[in-house]
Order: C-alpha cells, then sequence, then structure tokens
C-alpha cells in the first residue's frame, strides 16, 4: 500500500462527473504529478485528498488510514495554493508557525522548526518582514516552508508555479524537486505544464475529462503514450492514421503516409493488439530535416518548409509531404532552412510509437 490510495473514487456535482470511476496509489516518498488540461479533474482529485472536497464514491486512504470522514486539520497535509495564501497582517516567521500553534507545540519547539523551515528555503532572513515586501518567489518559498514545518505526511502542491514569470518558474522547479528530494516527503503536485511535470515528477499521471489516461515514469508516460490524446497533450506528436500489418515478437508493422512500412519496436507498441487500424506516433523532436538523403537505417521522405518557428536554439517547423503536414523541432547551429526549402525529412523506427486506430 502506498503513501496515498484512491479507490474507486467518483466525484459529481450535481448531473456533471468531475472524476470518473479512478482508482491510485501514490507511493511513499514519490513526487507524483497529475497533468492534464483545465477542467480535467486533476485539481478536484488533489481537493479530494486534502479534504477539502467530500468523494461522491469511492474512498480515500492515507498512511493505511480511511480519512474520508477525517476534517482536514486532521489529515497532517501540507498545502501550497497557486495564490500562496499567506496572512498578510502576519510576519514571514508568524505565516510559517501557524501549523504549529495549532497543534499545541512548545514556544521553542515552534522557533527552531520555523527557523530550519526558513534555512530549508535559504530565507532565513526573512523572519521580520511581511508578504507584501516579498517577491513572489519568496512568497512561494514562505508558501512552501509552512506547509512542510509541520511534518505532513503528504505535501499537496496546487499550480504553486503558475503565478511566476518564466524563468523564475524554471528556477523553483529545480529547487523544489530538490527541497522535496531532501526532506523524502510524499508529494502530489497539480499542473498543466507539461515541462513542469517531466522535470520535476518521479509518477506523472495524465488526466482527461475526469479519467486518468495513463500512469507511469515521466519518460516512459513520455516515449510510449498509452493514447492519442497523452502523445498531443505532453509534448508535440506527429500522428498519422495507418494500418498494422502484422505483430510479432521484432514488432509491429505499420503501414502509413509518407514513410511506407515502418517496423515499430515491441516495446512502443505495448497498446497494439495485433492487425488492424493503427497509428504511428513520432515526436516532433525525432523527425529531422536534411538537406540531402540520410544514410541507410534511416527512413526519409522528400518534403517542402512550409512555415519557420524560429526559437533560438531549435527551430519548429511545419513541413509538407505529398498531401500531410508534419511538425519537426530540430536544433540549429546557425541558420534554419527557409520557408521553400526542399528537404528531407527522417526518422528511426526505434523513435517511433503506435497506437490502435
Amino acid at each position: 500500500m502506498g503513501a496515498v490510495s484512491l479507490n474507486n473514487i467518483v466525484k459529481r456535482f450535481g448531473t456533471f462527473q468531475a472524476v470518473e470511476r479512478t482508482s491510485l496509489t501514490i507511493p511513499e516518498g514519490a513526487f507524483v504529478t497529475l497533468l492534464g488540461p483545465s477542467g480535467c479533474g486533476k485539481t478536484t482529485t488533489l481537493r479530494m485528498i486534502a479534504g477539502l472536497l467530500d468523494p461522491t464514491e469511492g474512498e480515500i486512504i492515507i498512511n493505511g488510514k480511511r480519512v474520508n470522514d477525517v476534517p482536514i486539520h486532521k489529515r497532517n497535509l501540507g498545502l501550497v495554493f497557486q495564490n500562496y495564501a499567506l496572512f498578510p497582517h502576519k510576519t514571514v516567521a508568524e505565516n510559517v508557525a501557524f501549523g504549529l500553534r495549532y497543534r499545541n507545540v512548545a514556544k521553542s519547539e515552534i522557533a527552531r522548526r520555523v527557523n530550519d523551515a526558513l534555512e530549508l528555503v535559504q530565507l532565513p532572513h526573512l523572519g521580520n518582514r511581511y508578504p507584501k515586501a516579498l517577491s513572489g518567489g519568496q512568497q512561494q518559498r514562505i508558501a512552501l516552508a509552512r506547509a512542510i514545518v509541520i511534518e505532513p505526511d503528504v505535501l499537496l502542491l496546487d499550480e504553486p508555479l503558475s503565478a511566476l514569470d518564466a524563468n523564475l518558474r524554471e528556477d523553483m522547479r529545480v529547487e523544489l524537486k530538490n527541497i522535496q528530494a531532501r526532506i523524502g516527503v510524499t508529494t502530489v503536485f497539480v499542473t498543466h505544464d507539461q515541462s513542469e511535470a517531466l522535470a520535476m515528477s518521479d509518477q506523472i499521471v495524465v488526466m482527461s475529462n475526469g479519467r486518468v489516461e495513463q500512469v507511469g515514469a515521466p519518460e516512459d508516460v513520455y516515449n510510449t503514450p498509452a493514447s492519442e490524446f497523452v502523445a498531443k497533450f505532453l509534448g508535440a506528436s506527429n500522428i498519422l492514421d495507418g494500418r498494422c500489418l502484422s505483430r510479432g515478437s521484432d514488432g509491429a508493422v505499420l503501414e502509413v503516409p509518407v514513410f511506407g512500412k515502418v517496423t515499430v519496436p515491441s516495446a512502443k507498441a505495448p497498446h497494439l493488439a495485433g492487425e488492424g487500424a493503427a497509428k504511428l506516433v513520432i515526436r516532433a523532436e525525432k523527425l529531422l530535416l536534411r538537406d540531402s538523403p540520410p544514410e541507410s537505417g534511416v527512413f526519409a521522405a522528400p518534403a517542402m518548409v512550409e512555415t519557420v518557428d524560429y526559437q533560438g536554439q531549435s527551430v519548429r517547423y511545419f513541413v509538407r509531404a505529398g498531401d500531410t503536414q508534419l511538425q519537426a523541432i530540430n536544433m540549429i547551429d546557425e541558420r534554419p532552412f527557409p520557408v521553400g526549402a526542399q528537404v528531407h525529412i527522417t526518422l528511426r523506427p526505434r523513435d517511433c510509437a503506435a497506437l490502435p486506430g
């Protein structure tokens, strides 16, 4: 049994079903991300774990105990929200100490634990300041210190980085993951940002329309999507409709537009049962553009560059191969291919994945 178990959880608001029947186990000490677009049910799921919402059906287990009827203040959970929810009239130290005071912790122990928490988030010198005097990144760290100072069984983070600017958000996601690894607390993190999920998670739970689409390690979910939704939502993908001609120990042979017959390794086609309609998934960064024909062992097709989206170190191309438009994200040394350039688009079968059609 993990630190948190959801057993056949359902949440309805009137006739609207926000979370369909869901079972999920969150391992002890893991950093698990609930990932999906707005309205997919991820925040509702987090709020049910927290005790802010009651499940319509099913049960929630934390550390082996059913907590459906346990109020939020008795679940020993740390929470950090998108807006941080700091008390503006309290100092930083008073904000961090808030949860300890309600647990009847001795004053000397409160002072020590507050100091330790501020040291952990690298802000030990700000205890006497008020939240309005802090930057967004500092407020985020203080909210985190307040959540972890109570030594929670589970840390719940609801899009805590979304209010930060892009550069600070990247720095903070590294720092947040480092802090979580240092204290070893089981963490459930909610985000719609794919890069955050990939960079920070031990396990990703991809959700759509109240359902869990796939659960797995970041590299597994990214490289071997279980559904077309996962392939499209997590990164940029080309999805070609085709047919599976055969399935054997060496892999699945798919016939698709542009590239013809492609043998996808068995490990990249676990959800494909056999012959019939199928889809070939090609991540945009695995589709490479060349100005000359490639070496043997690589699939290639002629194409024309239609759109160039220059991004500094990389460029996203939209190219036309026959009647099919494809996108490719390539690193560049100097200048990108211009619009109208005739190129060869190439791929390696081992970089593809296959799904049922």
